[in-house]
């Protein structure tokens, strides 16, 4: 019976950090770039059971009951990197990467954290800060294609779907792309940014065909709203059915205890 305490407490445990991970996803459906998380849940261990059973001839025989399940944890968060939608702003520091609908991975601006490691992005909300770089919403130094701060002298500037920038007709840098064939790698590191363990680099994304930076807009948030309030809706369900299931054996071990145990 204690099993049993332990097995739908571990359902409802599961569900709240599901319910957690999709409020989440619900608090930043207009952030710009950002991709939805998604669970991967997991059954802890299986136990095998069999019990014993005397024999008159042949002494104890073993008898198999079946297995049991010894509960549910949420193994893991994952992003869902389907590009969001487009949206104009009209305001030449919003960049924006349009993939290429064939391609397997997905392109990211780089730039440079507070910590000085290289980390990536898919929010095109930029800015010109006081000395002329530009920067992403947070401060952290937008990079080119040779990993340098991209210096311009206002947010006058023209951004071709090359990448390429320009000022008043001169040349200034091209803009800096990380190519990410298998985007599961990146882990979030918070304020719309991602990294690769042991701060590795993801590989040129030039190299890549078929996709274009669009200057004056901004790619939404992935997160499907009606979907996300209906799964929310679907884990407190579960929530609650593990919450009745654990009284049912409170109620059972109360019994068990206080009237069974006066006879």
């Amino acid at each position: 019976m204690l099993r049993g305490f332990y097995t739908a407490a571990s359902g409802m445990i599961a569900q709240q950090r599901k319910t957690d991970m999709l409020s989440n996803n619900l608090s930043n459906a207009n952030t710009a770039g950002y991709k939805a998380d998604q669970s991967a849940m997991r059954t802890f261990p299986k136990m095998l059971l069999s019990y014993m059973n005397k024999n008159g001839t042949t002494g104890e025989v073993e008898h198999s009951v079946g297995s049991l399940a010894t509960g549910v944890y949420m193994q893991e968060t994952v992003p869902l990197f389907i590009q969001g939608g487009l949206e104009q702003t009209n305001t030449n520091t919003d960049l924006s990467i349009v993939d290429d609908a064939n391609a397997e991975g997905h392109l990211f601006f780089p730039v440079k954290s507070s910590d000085g490691t290289v980390k990536y992005t898919r929010n095109g909300n930029f800015s010109v800060s006081g000395d002329g770089y530009l920067t992403t919403a947070s401060g952290n130094a937008v990079l080119d294609r040779n990993g340098n701060p991209i210096q311009v002298n206002g947010s006058d500037f023209l951004v071709s779907p090359a990448g390429d920038i320009t000022e008043n007709g001169r040349y200034v840098a091209t803009i800096g792309l990380g190519y990410a064939q298998n985007p599961g790698q990146l882990e979030k590191s918070g304020d719309g940014l991602y990294s690769l363990q042991n701060n590795a680099q993801l590989p040129d994304g030039y190299n890549q065909n078929g996709f274009q930076i669009k200057q004056g807009f901004l790619e939404a948030s992935n997160v499907d709203e009606t979907k996300t309030m209906t799964d929310m809706m679907s884990a407190y369900r579960t929530f609650e059915a593990n919450q009745k299931v654990l009284q049912a054996y409170d109620a059972s071990l109360g019994k068990a205890v206080n009237d069974v145990g006066k006879v």
